[in-house]
């Protein structure tokens, strides 16, 4: 991915219309909070015990948002988790099983419970356990990617 700000996405890292989004979406959707009252969007980047990922709604999505818990859980700085496509989180034979998956979530609005197969950056691999993945939409109704959330895995 090219430095060139024209074509890096807006660094979400702690933007507050971001976190709005996240925290938003899912509570309207999953029917309970995401992050405790009184966290920030700072938190949620620097802090939170958890992983969460976003990416966006483009055909081939990229990655726009990975929370440092994301980036050690995977092994990849910002600068390279952000642009990259989402399929690469997970091998080739598993992308097929991710996208009915992503697709269930499409017609639900969230799912829980989520169990996947995952690689990190090193080619190491483990298994999201009890994940939720839900559509990041804002409160217009306009669909803005998609985001998921994990705090326990199985290494392999």
């Amino acid at each position: 991915m090219t430095s060139d700000a024209a074509t890096r996405p807006a660094d979400l890292r702690t933007d507050p219309e971001f976190f709005t989004l996240l925290t938003g979406s899912y509570a309207r959707l999953v029917g309970r909070p995401l992050v405790p009252a009184g966290t920030d969007a700072a938190w949620l980047y620097e802090d939170a015990p958890f992983v969460l990922v976003a990416h966006d709604t483009a055909d081939d999505p990229r990655f726009v948002y990975a929370n440092r818990a994301a980036q050690r859980r995977f092994g990849y700085d910002w600068d390279t988790f952000v642009g990259l496509p989402s399929r690469l989180s997970a091998e080739a034979p598993e992308r097929a099983e991710r996208q009915q998956f992503l697709d269930a979530v499409a017609a639900h609005g969230f799912m829980a419970g989520y169990r996947g197969l995952r690689v990190k950056q090193s080619g190491e691999k483990f298994w999201i356990e009890d994940g939720t993945v839900w559509q990041l939409v804002d409160e217009a109704g306009v669909l803005r990617g998609t985001a998921a959330a994990f705090s326990q895995w199985t290494d392999l």
